[in-house]
């Protein structure tokens, strides 16, 4: 493909020649435009909403070689791959390449036969690049910068790269050039970061909409997390999804475990070698239906369409990092789901986090606050999507796509119970977890109460109207609630904050919501999205269905490519469903540009014919 011929096309001929999409989503049109036109911009974008679009149409647009900055090595040639099923010139430039094959990359890049270069920050910023890319600049041959993930400018994010703190040098030292920097999530104090960090000071700033409508929202009390897990599970047995765990201990044992279930699964974390880690990934990418057991280590950059669910047994860090990694699923806009299990422990877990960081004072408020917006989210009685979207300062109304929508949880006055729990912490001193106290609430005479003789506290017993459940419910909200801290300095004890003394004084009242009832089964808001994924097929459109990702995964091997790459499931659909007979109308479905069509199109319109 030749991008001089190419440049004279218009942004929108492009993406449906190259891409197969008929027209633009959001703000992709005038972010393209912005950029084509030698602006900069940041863009925030949720995971799925196209936002590779907004830097390679650009690329192709512009006269010269594109420089696309990714943190990760490991998917760089995925990406290539998939630009290349396209009739895009691509290729990557990092360690995996010996001094011949990245010589020959460079000569390509001088000689306008590559479009895009992926290129990691470490190997951007050494002499020798710097210095082949100020030959590009000179020549006029340099169509802009893109930076992928970010976020990672961010210093006290999970996913923070030292490597990119240095890439204002960019702007410095090519001062006519657009850089377009993109990330699926970031709050307002991010966003700031990443504008002063990476010399964006002028760029534009595309803000999407962070909702994910496809994707179904559910969190239960932590009871048995194993056993919750399967429950959730039950019939999603051949689909792709992520479990996040906190620990690496814990990514193992579920992995093994798992797999001991009849569920395919691989464990990731940083402590695995890294031949390991990378195999894992690998699998993960490029065969289907295996599930991925990990730590935050694992995630950032996927672009594995068919996700169909993430699952976190521990509690994330933050909201943010929850939407991030919840945002994996359901790439591909069909229907997905990111279900989630907490107790009390995952918070003292997370307070600890903070409380032994390197970081300053003014940092770990921000982080507790930031968990404690977590928590709300959990225990709010309202719609999780309005909750998530609103951290994000998006109004929106109930969307009927997660577990409190489906089965609103039963709302009671719980001022009184939330006096009772208060006064129980600051009776005892401030200095005992939730078990300790709800023994003092429901009067049991353990042999640690009347070590401390809290059996003759005027709290001891008044909380007989509520078991253990009920009360361990009640201390939840009101750590989520802001009302109750937990000093991981005193072993998980549980501190009253400011705002509980208007609690106290009866200023203040408090909603809470019931419990959920413990189910043997998982609920009716956790079924199985397989059946909603492909319910809208007749039996004989699923019968093609499958044919077609047979012969997908069969040439994916063929090719040692990821499936994904050569069609995406919601591509495989359409064609089951319209059953084209002409190259004409494959033009017709979505995901199938020239260049696909050029290389599958008489076998798939074989396959359909011979079905049909």
């Amino acid at each position: 493909m030749s991008t001089v011929a190419l440049g004279k096309s218009g942004a929108l001929e492009i993406l449906r020649d190259v891409f197969g999409y008929p027209a633009f989503r959001g703000a992709q049109a005038e972010i393209i435009d912005h950029i084509g036109s030698g602006g900069d911009a940041l863009v925030l974008m949720p995971t799925g909403g196209g936002k590779s679009l907004c830097y390679q149409i650009p690329a192709l647009l512009r006269p010269g070689c594109a420089i696309v900055v990714s943190p990760l090595i490991a998917l760089m040639q995925d990406q290539v791959d998939a630009l290349t099923q396209l009739g895009v010139k691509a290729a990557v430039l990092n360690s995996t390449l010996d001094w011949r094959e990245a010589q020959a990359v460079e000569q390509q890049m001088f000689a306008g036969q590559i479009d895009l270069v992926y290129i990691a920050p470490e190997r951007l910023l050494v002499d020798r690049t710097l210095s082949m890319i100020d030959a590009l600049y000179e020549a006029g041959k340099l169509a802009l910068f893109a930076i992928d993930e970010a976020h990672c400018v961010s210093q006290w994010g999970h996913d923070f790269r030292p490597e990119y703190l240095q890439l204002s040098t960019l702007h410095e030292r090519y001062p006519n050039v657009p850089r377009i920097a993109l990330t699926a999530t970031a709050d307002k104090a991010t966003q700031n970061e990443m504008l002063a960090r990476l010399g964006l000071t002028e760029a534009r700033v595309f803000l999407s909409s962070f909702d994910r409508p496809n994707i179904r929202y559910t969190v239960v009390e932590k009871d048995n997390a194993k056993k919750q897990l399967l429950g959730f599970l039950a019939g999603r047995k051949g689909q792709a999804g992520i479990v996040y765990c906190l620990s690496r201990k814990k990514v193992e044992e579920t992995a093994e475990w798992l797999s001991a279930q009849g569920y395919p699964a691989l464990p990731y974390h940083a402590g695995l070698p890294a031949p390991t880690r990378a195999a894992n990934q690998r699998r993960f990418l490029r065969e289907e239906g295996l599930v991925m057991c990990a730590t935050i280590a694992f995630g950032m950059g996927i672009d594995k369409p068919d996700v169909r669910f993430v699952a976190h047994l521990d509690l994330p860090k933050s909201i943010e990092a929850y939407y991030q990694e919840t945002g994996r699923a359901g790439r591909d806009g069909e229907p997905a789901e990111a279900w989630m299990a907490y107790g009390m422990q995952d918070v003292a877990l997370q307070h600890a986090r903070i409380a032994e960081s390197g970081a300053g004072e003014g940092q770990k408020i921000l982080e507790s606050q930031r968990l404690t917006a977590l928590l709300s989210y959990c225990e709010a009685p309202r719609c999780r999507r309005q909750v998530l979207l609103n951290y994000f300062a998006e109004e929106r109304e109930p969307c009927g796509n997660c577990d409190v929508c489906i089965e609103p949880p039963e709302l009671w006055d719980g001022t009184q119970a939330a006096q009772k729990a208060l006064s129980a912490i600051f009776r005892t001193g401030m200095r005992f977890g939730v078990t300790h106290l709800t023994d003092v609430l429901r009067g049991k005479a353990t042999d640690k109460i009347k070590q401390w003789n809290h059996d003759q506290l005027p709290t001891f017993g008044v909380g007989g109207d509520l078991d253990d459940h009920g009360w361990k419910s009640v201390f939840r909200q009101l750590a989520a609630a802001g009302l109750v801290h937990v000093d991981m300095a005193e072993h998980g004890a549980l501190q009253l904050t400011d705002a509980a003394r208007e609690v106290l004084k009866g200023q203040r009242t408090v909603q809470l919501r019931r419990p959920a009832k413990r189910k043997a089964t998982s609920s009716s808001s956790s079924r199985s999205s397989s059946t909603v994924v492909h319910s809208e097929l007749s039996s004989a459109d699923e019968v093609l269905f499958q044919l077609l990702r047979s012969w997908r995964s069969d040439t994916a091997k063929e090719q040692a490519v990821p499936a994904y790459v050569i069609l995406h499931d919601k591509t495989l659909r359409e064609l089951a469903e319209v059953r084209p007979t002409s190259h004409g109308m494959l033009a017709g479905i979505t995901g199938m540009g020239s260049a696909k069509i050029e290389h599958y199109g008489a076998e798939l319109l074989d396959l359909i014919r011979n079905e049909g």
